[in-house]
């Protein structure tokens, strides 16, 4: 008798397990090494493709419709194209050759089948919050993420101090 119950719970937690599978995978942990700085918020990661850093939004390198977002806080368009140079640059110091920890949330991809990733450094430091607390980017607030609220945080330091894109 007791034998056939331990049965019966060890299948019913396997049962479990197999159902909570596809939850439990629906977040990503990846590697690889950097191949490529589009822009400040955009990457190329050898083996995995095309990279936009999750919860963040950096200027553009021309203008675009996107800077109306931004002039809502008071940055000119001049501005921008300076914090795009300063951030892409940035980028390119602290990536090139280097390999990356990518973390995805659920939503995995972008409507450009760009994948949507946390990307930590080789010494563990978040990249998207290190471009929110030096000002070369903003967060991104159309979607709600996993650390949204951390980045909010982590981007009102640089607001106060007028960091990069900050008047």
């Amino acid at each position: 008798m007791l034998q056939r119950l331990q049965r019966s719970a060890l299948t019913g937690v396997l049962l479990l397990c197999i159902l909570l599978l596809p939850t439990l995978s629906a977040a990503e942990s990846l590697s690889g090494r950097v191949k490529w700085i589009y822009d400040g918020d955009t990457i190329e990661v050898a083996g995995i493709g095309t990279v936009r850093l999750l919860g963040i939004d950096a200027p553009e390198h021309e203008a675009s419709q996107r800077d109306r977002y931004y002039q809502r806080w008071g940055i000119e368009p001049a501005t921008l194209r300076r914090i795009h140079k300063e951030g892409k640059s940035y980028l390119i110091e602290t990536l090139t050759g280097q390999t990356v920890m990518l973390e995805t949330e659920q939503e995995q991809r972008d409507r450009y089948n760009r994948l949507l990733a946390y990307v930590y450094l080789p010494d563990g430091r978040l990249l998207n919050r290190l471009l929110l607390e030096k000002g070369y980017a903003v967060v991104y607030r159309r979607f709600d993420f996993a650390l949204k609220s951390d980045f909010l945080t982590a981007e009102e330091p640089a607001r106060c101090h007028k960091l990069g894109l900050w008047p």
